[in-house]
């Protein structure tokens, strides 16, 4: 099993421009075969609306899935279920740098399997998260209050964590999730944007 020490996982709390960053840095570094980013599967349908790009599964396809072990990760949140596939092995054992959005709920789970594991906490203020959460218009007005109290309440224990601010340029965050990857490597392998 890999030690994980070039897999960097993503938490934050919704609205914090997750998904934006991560998008941001695969642009940036567009044609770099030593960093990959697994689509997740998820149980909901796909949104052609310019929501994450993921592999939707129904439920009960889910569930087999997650007991013939295709998932190095999985977890239910917000009443569906996200895995990342088990390839990820493949790409740590070879080298990559991995980079995924999981749940924070997680990380403990995917620290007992990749001890080395970097994890990337990007955030925003609550008036920040408040904003972007009503503008992409997804949730109601009580689901939106009840993920920034969930927000309130957002810590995260891991034995290797950087946190990123997402209230300025995105640039800025996408540039910083750059810099966490590059630390992430073990050979000294460099990462260029």
């Amino acid at each position: 099993m890999p030690d994980g020490r070039r897999l960097v996982l993503v938490v934050g709390p919704s609205g914090a421009g997750k998904d934006s960053v991560i998008r941001g840095v695969q642009a940036a570094l567009r044609g770099q075969a030593d960093v990959v980013f697994p689509r997740r599967v998820i149980t909901r349908p796909h949104d052609a609306t310019g929501g994450e790009d993921h592999e939707p599964c129904d439920p009960a396809a889910f569930e087999r899935r997650a007991a013939a072990g295709d998932f190095a990760l999985h977890w239910q949140a917000n009443g569906l279920r996200y895995g990342v596939p088990a390839g990820i092995d493949r790409d740590l054992a070879a080298g990559r740098a991995v980079v995924v959005n999981v749940s924070r709920a997680i990380i403990a789970d995917a620290e007992a399997r990749y001890p080395g594991l970097q994890v990337c906490v990007i955030t925003a203020p609550p008036s920040v998260l408040a904003a972007r959460l009503r503008a992409r218009g997804r949730e109601s007005a009580a689901d939106i209050d009840a993920r920034l109290g969930r927000a309130d309440a957002f810590a995260v224990a891991a034995r290797h964590v950087r946190t990123i601010s997402n209230d300025g340029a995105l640039e800025d965050s996408v540039r910083a999730l750059v810099a966490v990857i590059a630390a992430s490597s073990r050979d000294g392998q460099t990462i260029r944007i």
